[in-house]
């Protein structure tokens, strides 16, 4: 695992990252190659290496159904920049082995991580704690570029709009991840699969010597915002091989089931890819398991991480498997909701993950701020209260920080 030349950013964006402790931290970038990304959709032929099977996918690749060009809908398990990328890393300057390390996943269609280095600068500053900024499938450097062309992505919703004239929130932002799980909503498992794999191989590479920052005898943390809270929450619960059993895991934004999520937004997905991914996992899930033997495989056949997976998805169905698990490990996991959330609102999270009876002792503290904010943008930077905000930030991960320290 080759370092990279240190990652370049804007100096308006070191100024406001870094503010006057710049020199405390620096970001520099690292290679990855997953391999992980044979189970992606786009064969017929599948082979489990931990169960020594061969399964098949009875599913087609993609329907017609919003589809409109092939660059957005190609076989997934042929992307390149999602086999082979580069993520960051946030570490103490001048260090040269980490031995505390946090896992700092983002959220749903996120495609720069420019509203993350401030929070894992403060990370870093307050635990000392080297901070991994690792992508999630098909997100920020692991999608193609040509799925964030401005131009191109505006061309593509102005069509999409024409194709469903009721369609809500289609926008440039979102067009991309919409129109693709839309046609293919299966995609939001086999790319939050692969990235679970892509995590525990980061740890194993690095427990045997392989990175040339990061300590073998490293030990690490997970931070995780929105839909990286589901990441976060498999790899804790699932804790394979016992990897994560000391791991503390902070949820910011993030904790509720699936089915409690209102994920409409010009940011995040449409309205039409939105009602064909929940139909697709909550009312129609079941005969999805009938019918597909690859799912069914990864899901029900002896694949914990699937098995948590499928708790996390509705509230009702199997809550006493999740909350056990959630009970478990009720000290190590902190909550941190916001009070204007519309994405992802605090009793949502409550309900979720102190349990239906509130027997689970995890902490979910709600936090608000005297400005306006929203899910996806909780501290924005150019709206004229950038002192304001940067107090926000620093109290939220001051408390934050206070939880990997204890």
């Amino acid at each position: 695992m080759e370092a990279i030349e240190d990652c370049t950013v804007s100096v308006v964006c070191i100024l406001f990252i870094f503010g006057d402790m710049l020199g405390e931290t620096e970001l520099k970038a690292y290679n990855f190659e997953s391999l992980s990304y044979s189970t992606l959709p786009g064969e017929v032929n599948y082979h489990c290496v931990a169960h020594k099977v061969d399964l098949k996918c009875n599913q087609p690749f993609y329907t017609e159904v919003g589809t409109i060009e092939d660059n957005i809908h190609i076989r997934d398990i042929f992307v390149e920049e999602n086999r082979r990328f580069e993520y960051q890393i946030v570490q103490p300057r001048g260090s040269k082995k980490s031995g505390k390390v946090v896992f700092l996943f983002h959220g749903f269609n996120e495609k720069d991580w420019d509203k993350y280095l401030p929070w894992a600068n403060a990370i870093c500053l307050g635990t000392g704690s080297s901070v991994i900024l690792f992508p999630i499938a098909f997100h920020m450097q692991r999608a193609p570029k040509y799925w964030s062309s401005k131009r191109e992505m505006y061309l593509l919703s102005e069509r999409r709009k024409e194709r469903y004239p009721n369609i809500v929130h289609s926008t440039l932002s979102n067009v991309a991840i919409s129109m693709r799980l839309h046609s293919m909503p299966q995609r939001f498992i086999w790319s939050g699969l692969q990235t679970y794999y892509d995590v525990i191989q980061l740890i194993e590479e690095c427990r045997d010597g392989k990175h040339p920052f990061i300590a073998s005898d490293f030990e690490y943390d997970i931070f995780a915002y929105s839909i990286g809270g589901f990441l976060a929450q498999i790899l804790k619960l699932a804790n394979y091989k016992n990897y994560f059993s000391r791991t503390k895991v902070c949820l910011f934004c993030s904790g509720a089931t699936f089915n409690r999520l209102s994920p409409v937004s010009k940011f995040i997905l449409d309205s039409e890819a939105n009602v064909a991914l929940y139909s697709f996992l909550i009312e129609h899930f079941d005969k999805v398991l009938q019918k597909d033997p690859l799912i069914n495989h990864y899901i029900q056949e002896d694949h914990l991480e699937g098995k948590v997976f499928h708790s996390m998805l509705d509230y009702q169905k199997m809550r006493n498997f999740r909350e056990e698990l959630l009970k478990k490990y009720e000290n190590q996991i902190y909550a941190v909701t916001l009070k204007k959330d519309a994405v992802i609102p605090t009793y949502e999270v409550i309900n979720a993950l102190r349990g239906a009876y509130r027997d689970i002792n995890i902490r979910v503290e709600e936090i608000d701020f005297d400005r306006d904010y929203t899910h996806e943008n909780p501290f924005p930077v150019n709206n004229g209260l950038a002192e304001k905000i940067q107090w926000d930030l620093v109290m939220v991960f001051d408390r934050i920080c206070h939880f990997y320290n204890e």
